[in-house]
């Protein structure tokens, strides 16, 4: 009896064991396993159609959608990803933040919805790719421009405005935290100063990585309501209308003076390496609308972000800017009137993203236009 003991002991201790091991495989085995594209592997487009804008969403359960940071499941789940046969389309690609993904819209009537619309029976074929994602980073964007060259793009819209641009915010968004190889790699390819994120190998861990595991599953069920219902957000029924009057209107724009040189505190060489890398490819560079406030001390602040002086001198610089490095610019700040914005000073109501659908599609016209007329000379 004592010897049946004695085995069962050593034989829960080698189970025990070897356990352990197999676990120990697992959690750091995941990090050669994240080497590979695992992303990738993807039910959109296939089973269901794939989706309209990036995933993004802060209420799954409402929005059939959520935010995660993996690229590759984060393209391969867009539309962009579908084969396109049609050698005679013209790709134009949308780059921006929040009011470029089309926050409070509905995706037939995001900025690039209305294009598709608005193109749907011309002759020219256009077919506007949505990859605008809610944060407010030109680092971000370049990201998301290095991966849209994976396909066949004819021609990059990239929407700007100055909260993107201060160096100090490049790095301070979740996408970038999370993806320090892909943003480490764009840093040294395109010969950037900004500061390398920083790459810690245990964060690699089947642990560590456990939930952005779970959101790729996830990814794939929410496809599955997607594709029934076409809701990839939360629609609330009222929410709080963006800041309009400022008793306290703000001097400083993040730590920048009035008396700094706004210039040296801008993020320009990211805008001007990543188009000259890139010459190859077509690019034009748009300062999106912002809302210009009427309300208490308007003379001093334009909306919730901006000082007067700051924006004011930034659209001299990026005037001066585009001009020296010969990048096709508009400058569409103040298209849309005060009225016409939701929650934020970017983010526009649907009258609004039809007036500046109208706009853009006049900008992609003429530049159609000029590459005609280009091939005839």
């Amino acid at each position: 009896m004592e010897n049946n003991n004695a085995k069962l002991t050593i034989s829960v201790k080698r189970i025990f064991i070897k356990t352990i091991i197999i676990l120990a495989i697992v959690n750091f085995g995941w990090i050669y396993i994240t080497k590979l594209p695992i992303g990738d592997l993807s039910f959109y487009n296939i089973l269901f159609k794939g989706r309209d804008r990036l995933p993004f969403g802060e209420n799954p359960s409402k929005s059939y959608n959520l935010s995660l940071y993996d690229l590759d499941a984060m393209f391969a789940s867009h539309e962009i990803d579908k084969k396109h046969s049609d050698a005679d389309e013209l790709h134009v690609v949308l780059i921006g933040d929040s009011s470029i993904w089309g926050f409070l819209q509905e995706p037939d009537n995001t900025l690039s919805g209305l294009l598709n619309k608005r193109f749907l029976d011309d002759d020219k074929k256009i077919i506007f790719h949505n990859l605008g994602y809610p944060s407010i980073s030109i680092l971000k964007d370049l990201v998301l421009i290095e991966k849209a060259l994976e396909y066949e793009i004819d021609l990059f819209l990239w929407f700007i405005t100055l909260e993107a641009l201060p160096i100090s915010e490049q790095s301070e968004i979740p996408i970038i935290k999370n993806n320090p190889v892909d943003v480490n790699s764009i840093i040294e390819d395109y010969e950037l100063s900004t500061e390398k994120i920083e790459e810690r190998v245990f964060d690699k861990t089947f642990w560590k990585q456990r939930r952005n595991i779970s959101d790729l599953v996830d990814l794939q069920l929410f496809g599955i309501l997607w594709d029934a219902t076409g809701i990839d957000q939360e629609y609330p029924e009222s929410y709080n209308p963006a800041q309009r009057d400022f008793t306290e209107p703000i001097e400083q724009y993040h730590s920048i003076k009035s008396d700094d040189k706004l210039e040296d505190f801008l993020a320009l060489e990211i805008i001007k390496n990543g188009i000259e890398r890139n010459k190859g490819n077509n690019f034009i560079l748009i300062n999106e609308p912002i809302l210009i406030s009427q309300g208490i001390n308007s003379s001093f602040q334009y909306n919730y972000y901006y000082p007067r002086w700051a924006y004011d001198q930034y659209r001299l610089i990026m005037n001066k800017f585009t001009q020296e490095n010969k990048i096709l610019y508009y400058d569409l700040w103040n298209l849309i009137p005060e009225d016409e914005f939701t929650n934020s000073a970017i983010h526009l109501t649907e009258n609004a993203e039809n007036v500046l659908a109208e706009e853009i599609a006049f900008v992609v016209e003429d530049y159609i236009g000029r590459i005609e007329k280009n091939d005839k000379e």
